[in-house]
């Protein structure tokens, strides 16, 4: 099939977390011989901080962020059976929204991937002038990053045909395990931009950690955190690029994860960097959120903490050797279970039935 996606960036992940999410699942498609276009706006500095060059597996077409530009991109992607809005494109969301669920009148499969979810829910059922909860039923289906049935059920109650969590996973040929490199040396990684509905729990679980343990290093990567104080044992390094992920995941002794408060209140949303850091056989630190144990043993492949007071005293007690024997048996499970082959052979499944049942 021929797919048209309409995305923030599949080349940048320059404020644009969702980027390795794309890679992974179109590759992924491309291999099961998918025909992927993903357009994509010339915005937020983006294109000018690219991790990747434009792709085998993928056409790029790069728009100007104005309307006529919009039109002109939708009207290209017309050559598509399928044509897919994803969440947060950033510019022109609400245009592109409408115009790619009016496209079903055209006889185009149209879908919505939501890779924000538990956001896009709340602003809708909490605001009862959204937009788009008018367009939900307008779609053949809703696709989603993660949520399980709690995102699943209330994608419903809003009207929805039907709606799928694909899962954000592994794709080993990026993510793997690589030496140690000392500039990323440490205690404690964490990942992540500077957000508003995750940076008090930033402060919990990392920031106020750092400060009570000062003979630990720990280590902060993302965008935005540049004005924001800590204490002179985090080591704040920006942006960092997909191809520094491998080597930030393997050098310190844990990497931690924190969800942002949506994710963390539906549950069964791990982020990309979970699977990535796991790839990398990187040991986890991860906070607590409903469905873990859907895709790791806690305790034995990741390691959960309720509040900064846990992180605290797993970092204190973590040796080296144990961090090593979590890694290694998270890499394990993303290999068996977790990779974005396994995905897009599930989202083949749903496709074949879905749009014969419809007689697509």
């Amino acid at each position: 099939m021929k797919f048209a996606f309409f995305g923030s960036s599949l080349v940048s992940a320059y404020w644009n977390g969702a980027a390795t999410y794309y890679r992974g699942i179109i590759r992924a498609m491309n291999e099961r011989g998918h025909s992927i276009t993903f357009y994509e706006p010339d915005a937020y500095d983006r294109q000018k901080n690219r991790d990747i060059d434009d792709p085998s597996w993928a056409t790029i077409k790069v728009y100007q962020p104005q309307e006529e530009e919009v039109y002109k991109a939708l009207e290209d992607a017309m050559h598509a059976d399928v044509i897919i809005k994803t969440s947060g494109v950033g510019v022109n969301d609400e245009l592109l929204e409408k115009e790619v669920a009016a496209l079903r009148l055209k006889n185009k499969i149209v879908i919505f991937w939501d890779v924000d979810a538990p956001a896009t829910l709340d602003r809708v059922m909490y605001n009862d002038n959204d937009y788009f909860a008018e367009l939900i039923p307008q779609y053949d289906m809703i696709l989603t990053y993660g949520g399980g049935d709690p995102v699943v059920n209330a994608y419903k109650s809003l009207g929805a045909k039907n709606c799928f969590p694909i899962y954000n996973a592994l794709d080993p040929s990026t993510h793997h395990p690589v030496d140690k490199e000392e500039r990323f040396a440490g205690d404690l990684a964490f990942l992540g931009n500077r957000l508003p509905d995750r940076e008090k729990r930033v402060e919990d679980f990392f920031l106020q950690v750092a400060e009570q343990l000062p003979s630990q290093r720990f280590i902060l990567g993302g965008n935005g955190w540049h004005d924001k104080p800590m204490s002179s044992n985090i080591n704040y390094i920006g942006h960092v690029y997909t191809k520094d992920h491998n080597a930030l995941n393997c050098s310190p002794k844990a990497v931690l994860n924190i969800s942002r408060d949506s994710m963390a209140k539906y549950g069964f949303s791990p982020a990309t960097r979970v699977f990535e850091a796991a790839g990398a056989g990187a040991c986890i630190i991860t906070d607590y959120w409903i469905g873990i144990d859907f895709f790791f043993e806690p305790g034995k492949e990741i390691l959960v903490a309720t509040s900064g007071d846990d992180v605290r005293d797993i970092i204190s007690h973590l040796t080296e050797e144990k961090a090593k024997e979590i890694g290694q048996a998270a890499l394990k499970k993303v290999l068996e279970k977790h990779t974005y082959t396994h995905r897009a052979e599930e989202l083949d499944k749903i496709f074949a039935r879905e749009f014969t049942t419809a007689g697509v």
